[in-house]
């Protein structure tokens, strides 16, 4: 069985073999398990809307530049994915060297703080007998 030239083009019935409606239709004639088998009856029965050439040519060309959309969005994705792995180190980096937010030049040092805590742990321990 040959497709039609004149009738049908052949990538429009790639893209519906490949369409969930082509694979449900030749899923069901699937006679074995590991290695699948499409014999010339499953074929002969599949069910292919054929409308004009004019619109075969229109639905190719909308399928194709959707292909070409989701494939220019998992790039940026890809990409975005890159540049927060770049950003999540520049903001811890910025955050140990005290940089993300304001300084207060009357803030006391680190050091100061973490002897005041400490110092304040050891007048609330109980006392040892």
């Amino acid at each position: 069985m040959r497709l039609k030239l004149e009738r049908i083009r052949p990538r429009y019935a790639l893209l519906f073999l490949l369409s969930d409606l082509g694979q449900e239709q030749l899923g069901q004639g699937i006679t074995a398990v590991t290695q699948p088998n499409i014999n010339a009856r499953v074929i002969e029965r599949l069910k292919l809307p054929v409308p004009d050439l004019d619109s075969q040519d229109r639905t190719i060309r909308r399928i194709e530049a959707s292909f070409a959309w989701i494939e220019r969005l998992a790039a940026e994705a890809t990409s975005a994915r890159k540049l927060i792995d770049h950003l999540d180190q520049a903001v811890l980096a910025k955050a140990f060297r005290g940089k993300l937010v304001p300084q207060d030049a009357t803030d006391e040092p680190a050091s100061v703080l973490l002897g005041r805590i400490k110092a304040g742990r050891q007048d609330t321990r109980p006392a040892m007998i």
